[in-house]
């Protein structure tokens, strides 16, 4: 029988491409199951949302705080008694009693700014607790952690939809004007203006969307909510990053990287909402389900 190599050649081309193709979308989704387990390693540290275990609005004055219920601000564990937060003038400081101990680092405090308007960030210590102050809109409040807390070791694995490359799409930045703004309002019903430099607009399923977006660092940051919300996805959205579009205006939106805002995770987190021009009329079956009854 003669030997036909041009079959043979097409037969073997078609086999190494079947393999090219599978190792690629095999190395696709290694990188978003690596991505994922990368993500869930940061919900579970000291600086993740697993930990919060507070959230107190201080009061204009001195506020005490500590584990004792008569406190002003009643941390569920450490001293009965740790000391005051004072609150003047946008200004947060803290005075220590003598019998307890805080610190900075590695050094005990008994008074210090612990906030002011454009001042690094302080955390301190007590025991298992850290907590710095955090601002929204008029409001200053203490975001405590307990690097114990139990939502971190009872912890379990953020459920996603299959990986499948068809929600890894192209889209395009239209840039609005330099002073665009957009209103985001947040869990606590506040509203503010946020810079936009415009929307992505991106081709999916046959039809033309477009989302509004933010610049967070060197990222665009996405809000957006679609019709698996409440039902597979939480109920109020989920978040997405966007890599700096390059010097055409393109960037690569993958919703398999989908996540769910702290707020799933956390009563304590004050996040913030998707603008009703962000919320997609289908169902994005991509990236993270909701976690837990938050």
């Amino acid at each position: 029988m003669k030997y036909n190599f041009r079959i043979q050649i097409v037969f073997f081309s078609l086999i190494l491409l079947g393999s090219f193709s599978s190792y690629g979308q095999t190395t696709y989704e290694a990188d978003i199951k690596n991505w994922h387990t990368q993500r869930e390693t940061s919900l579970k540290s000291e600086n993740g949302w697993l930990n919060l275990a507070g959230l107190f609005w201080l009061q204009a004055g001195k506020n005490t705080f500590g584990s004792d219920k008569s406190n002003a601000v009643k941390f569920p564990k450490g001293d009965a008694f740790i000391g005051s937060f004072i609150l003047k003038n946008g200004q947060v400081n803290i005075e220590i009693l003598q019998n307890s101990k805080v610190y900075s680092g590695d050094n005990i405090i008994k008074k210090a700014v612990i906030f002011s308007e454009g001042a690094k960030p302080v955390t301190l210590q007590h025991q298992s607790l850290r907590w710095f102050v955090i601002k929204r809109g008029n409001l200053y409040g203490i975001r405590l952690r307990d690097l114990e807390h139990p939502a971190v070791t009872t912890f379990q694995a953020v459920e996603m939809f299959p990986i499948d490359s068809q929600w890894r799409v192209e889209a395009r930045l239209e840039l609005a004007d330099s002073n665009h703004k957009i209103p985001i309002t947040d869990v606590l019903g506040m509203t503010s203006l946020q810079n936009s430099p415009g929307a992505l607009v991106f081709d999916l399923q046959g039809k033309t969307y477009r989302l509004d977006v933010v610049w967070e660092g060197e990222q665009l940051f996405i809000l957006f909510g679609d019709d698996t919300n409440g039902d597979a996805t939480y109920a109020s959205g989920r978040f997405l990053y966007a890599a700096k579009p390059d010097a055409n205006g393109k960037t690569i939106l993958d919703f398999n990287r989908a996540t769910n805002p702290p707020c799933a995770f956390t009563t304590y987190a004050t996040c913030p909402l998707p603008p009703k021009q962000n919320v997609l009329p289908i169902a994005i079956i991509a990236g993270e389900k909701k976690y837990g009854m938050h």
